[in-house]
């Protein structure tokens, strides 16, 4: 039986009006929200009855081992958490168990540095060497970093180590599965690695880019670790701490913190599907385009923050959904820090997914549909990314699975 959790929270507010002030400083931009109204009773069983069919076929019956949360208004209407955290001290899964969000991580990144651009305090066609002077590629700017259109080499592949690294393609069914690519001569980097480290590595060894910048689109995590610089730069403040003052706490986001070099005694493993943790490994420090750990509750007042507008503006989130590169041929785009599902005239559909060694994530937003869907998990498990199904109970738009990173 499902531990079905049926939670009456404060009606969410909506997005603040265009006319709000721009922040100047640190502190939240509390706007001028609106309020939703709120569901009826009888609203959450119909919910609740078409998402949990799809909840247990595509989750619970597939050794899901992780914290689910849907919400619609602004309400909570289905929360569940099943398995364990830990499978060596068998701690259960709780809702303040933290999880590696892996790239959801970059929908803090990029909306940070918007609140830092409406702040004044950068622009987007900044070139990256005038914060980061050892930076050694030319013509790239902010806004090519946060839209993956850079063209730099993947830090990822080539400071690895091995002969060898993990990537995804499509089979001939269309799903995306593991691929493993050889290369012949990969540079090592020893010890535990640090986004300055990363820096240090482009400055040294200045790998080939992959294509001109803006030539096209190619998602790359040295895009969101180096905005990640960026921002320490400008705040003055390591990447973790600032996230914590200006972003996590203000927002009520309790159990949510940045994983770096000086966390690693508190280590927190991850699980293959055959339940063998994965150890700490040499890139497991570096943040910006992964590394933070949430609640499926404390993502819930982040995607809050952002329907208010409390965060950064109605205008810079406009900017942030802007689609700016098909992924694929089709309706699968990309703005700053944001995957969108563009099938005019329907609402654009904002998310993002993630993936990191066990850990795997959902971060969706149906906009349109005032509905956020919301899985994380610790052991990985492929049919988290089929969010698709549970889209269905709020939307009549035919939704593929969305099972990219």
């Amino acid at each position: 039986m499902l531990r079905l959790m049926i939670v009456s929270v404060i009606p969410l507010l909506m997005m603040a009006c265009s006319g709000s002030p721009t922040p100047t400083n640190d502190t939240i931009n509390e706007g001028k929200p609106l309020v939703y109204a709120g569901l009826k009773s009888s609203e959450k069983e119909i919910y609740i009855n078409a998402i949990k069919p799809i909840y247990e076929k595509q989750l619970l019956k597939t050794g899901f081992n992780g914290a689910i949360l849907i919400a619609k208004n602004g309400e909570v209407i289905f929360e569940d958490y099943q398995g364990m955290i830990n499978f060596s001290t068998k701690d259960p899964i709780t809702p303040s168990s933290t999880f590696h969000v892996a790239s959801v991580s970059k929908t803090f990144t990029a909306m940070t540095i918007l609140r830092l651009m409406e702040q004044g305090r950068l622009e987007l066609t900044d070139p990256v060497e005038q914060y980061l002077p050892s930076f050694p590629y030319q013509g790239i700017t902010i806004e090519l970093l946060l839209s993956h259109r850079s063209g730099l080499p993947k830090y990822d592949q080539l400071m690895a180590g091995t002969r060898s690294y993990i990537t995804k393609r499509k089979n001939r069914r269309g799903r995306w599965v593991k691929q493993t690519v050889y290369v012949k001569d990969p540079v090592s980097v020893t010890g535990l690695s640090s986004n300055y480290d990363v820096l240090k590595f482009l400055a040294g060894t200045r790998p080939a880019p992959e294509s001109q910048p803006n030539r096209r689109y190619s998602y790359n995590n040295t895009n969101f670790a180096l905005l990640a610089l960026v921002i320490e730069k400008i705040t003055g403040q390591t990447y973790p701490q600032y996230m914590k003052d200006s972003v996590f706490n203000p927002l009520g986001m309790k159990d949510t913190y940045v994983f770096s070099l000086k966390d690693t005694a508190n280590y927190i493993p991850s699980y293959t599907p055959g339940k063998k943790a994965y150890p700490l490994e040499k890139l497991d420090c570096i943040y910006g385009d992964k590394n933070v750990y949430s609640t499926v509750r404390d993502l819930l007042q982040w995607d809050k923050a952002l329907y208010q507008g409390k965060f950064v503006s109605m205008q810079s989130q406009q900017l942030a959904y802007e689609p700016l590169s098909n992924e694929t041929r089709g309706k699968k785009n990309y703005g700053f820090g944001w995957h969108l599902y563009v099938d005019p005239p329907n609402p654009t559909i904002v998310y993002h997914n993630g993936w990191w060694h066990g850990n795997n994530a959902v971060f969706r937003r149906l906009i349109g549909d005032t509905a956020t869907i919301i899985i994380l998990g610790n052991k990985f498990n492929s049919n988290i990314w089929q969010a698709g199904k549970l889209s269905a109970v709020f939307t009549d738009m035919e939704l593929p699975d969305m099972d990219t990173e």
